[in-house]
């Protein structure tokens, strides 16, 4: 059984707690969704280098607030999306890929939505994580679906865990 967790801090404007951040996705990832195994890298980037990935792999202009890349050995089904044999998407209990996450966009989207970039933070690893497990959110209902997963599981871990100590001071940053 695979449990790895790689989180890398590639920005530095932000001072952040990478270590509660682990604490949230393991639980998340173990606790809270059950996955039996898992190969995940979660990246904390800044607009430029969102953008330089945005553009290289999805041919879009500008930043986005978080980018998942699904390496997982699944089949392809009949509609074209790749799942593990026998099994609804979001039954998979192991998940392969990369996150990777634009905190510039956590504050910008926070402002927007009136919450903290510390929860736009953990709303963007579980969206990464439900891309992973097969959730879509390319048509509206899919969309909603996806969404109220979401929603849910950034309720539990609000619950958990004190997202506002993911501001880290600069000393505790990584």
């Amino acid at each position: 059984m695979n449990r790895a967790l790689l989180i890398k801090n590639r920005q530095r404007v932000t001072p952040l707690n990478t270590r509660l951040l682990r604490r949230i996705t393991d639980s998340l990832l173990t606790d809270l969704i059950g996955l039996e195994s898992f190969d995940l890298g979660i990246y904390l980037v800044q607009a430029p280098e969102m953008a330089r990935l945005n553009k290289t792999y999805l041919q879009h202009e500008g930043s986005t607030d978080v980018i998942t890349f699904d390496y997982s050995d699944h089949v392809p089904s009949k509609s074209g999306r790749h799942v593990e044999p026998g099994l609804p998407a979001r039954c998979r209990k192991h998940v392969h890929g990369e996150i990777f996450i634009c905190v510039d966009d956590a504050k910008k989207q926070a402002r927007q939505f009136r919450t903290s970039w510390q929860s736009e933070l953990a709303r963007y690893v579980i969206h990464g994580v439900l891309h992973l497990r097969g959730f879509d959110d390319l048509q509206p209902a899919a969309r909603r679906k996806m969404k109220r997963e979401e929603n849910r599981l950034l309720k539990e871990v609000d619950h958990r865990f004190p997202l506002r100590k993911l501001s880290a001071s600069p000393k505790l940053a990584t």
